[in-house]
């Protein structure tokens, strides 16, 4: 049974531009690769990148799960993450060379251009180009309902960036000082801030979605506010760690804890505004015999929601129930949109009535 997930849900196409774009960045991360792969050898370069793709996994589900409420189009995820993976790091790294030789021919040395180069030009370069990734996707703005959504596709950005960059620390490392440099650096890199990069990038993301779901002057000012807090975090992580200096580390280290668990609060935050305000627009659906006062319990609050897909999986009705519950929270995305925005009667009706429709699927079972 297929459900219609996600609005608009008159449009079901795939993005033809998304395509390209995502086959495009695909491709520039498997070059960036194939360079490592011929600089590094085989045996380095594999060592690398299976320790720059052991944590994905987990990261990866760690992220999703923010958005299963209301789970985003799978090609507008695979897009930011090959988007970091390819076209961020490709250009990043150009843009970083030039600079770099830019100021020697300014007659910087060489320890004044490294660190100009890690503190000041990666995170001015890098955040610009990861959070580029949501900017490409204004033109299917409507997918863009929160603040989650922003975090959740900035997020995959930076985890595509940094799997990538990841492999060329390592392979570094390898050729430096061999397998044991390489663990100690997976060590920092892997398990001690796997979330550096998702979470810089995500400040950019707060921006664009506030921005795009907010109608208050504040609003014009939240995207280079978001960059530039996402470029400060890069800077401090950089600076700290290249100063060597352990409670420099630590501070910073603290500084970005308390961001992710700020961006934890904001979707929290903003999951249950959303499973709350159900309870103001079901129950108008309850002549339709879709909603009862059954149904708008269990859909307003988080624990009923699992109780309920927990109860159906053991009926074997688990899909049903899942299909029925993201019906019904679009249907609400459906009216807080029309509420914050306006809305085109006609196309507000059609939409509508597809969401209707799924719930009855749904439904019948």
């Amino acid at each position: 049974m297929t459900v219609p997930l996600r609005s608009p849900a008159l449009d079901r196409r795939p993005s033809k531009a998304l395509i390209i774009g995502l086959v495009l960045s695909s491709l520039l991360a498997l070059g960036v690769l194939a360079v490592l792969l011929a600089s590094g050898g085989p045996i380095g370069f594999g060592l690398s990148a299976l320790l720059a793709i052991a944590p994905l996994p987990v990261l990866l589900a760690a992220v999703l799960s923010l958005d299963r409420l209301e789970p985003e189009p799978k090609l507008h995820l695979a897009f930011c993450f090959a988007w970091g993976a390819g076209v961020a790091v490709g250009v990043a790294i150009l843009l970083s060379l030039l600079g770099v030789e830019l100021f020697a021919r300014a007659g910087y040395g060489e320890q004044a251009v490294s660190l100009i180069s890690t503190v000041v030009l990666a995170p001015v370069i890098e955040e610009a180009l990861k959070g580029a990734a949501l900017l490409l996707l204004l033109r299917r703005r409507r997918e863009i309902d929160g603040l989650t959504d922003g975090i959740v596709y900035a997020s995959m950005a930076g985890l595509g960036f940094a799997a990538v960059e990841n492999v060329g620390y390592y392979l570094m490392a390898y050729g430096e000082d061999g397998a044991g440099a390489v663990v100690q650096l997976f060590v920092i890199r892997g398990l001690i801030d796997p979330l550096g990069h998702p979470v810089y990038t995500a400040m950019i993301g707060v921006g664009v979605a506030y921005a795009l779901t907010r109608r208050n002057a504040f609003r014009f000012a939240a995207v280079p506010l978001g960059y530039l807090a996402a470029v400060l975090l890069h800077a401090l992580w950089n600076g700290a760690a290249s100063t060597g200096s352990l409670a420099m580390v630590a501070g910073a280290y603290l500084v970005i804890m308390v961001a992710l668990i700020a961006l934890i609060a904001i979707t929290v935050v903003e999951r249950r505004q959303l499973v709350s305000r159900m309870g103001a627009y079901l129950p108008a659906y309850a002549s339709t015999g879709l909603v009862s006062e059954l149904d708008v319990r269990m859909l307003t609050t988080m624990r009923a929601r699992r109780e309920a897909r927990k109860w159906a999986r053991g009926i074997g009705l688990g899909r049903q129930m899942s299909d029925y519950q993201q019906a019904a929270t679009e249907l609400t995305m459906l009216h807080l949109r029309a509420e914050r925005e306006g809305a085109d009667p006609g196309r507000f009706e059609a939409e509508r009535e597809l969401l209707l429709g799924a719930m009855a699927r749904a439904r019948r079972w």
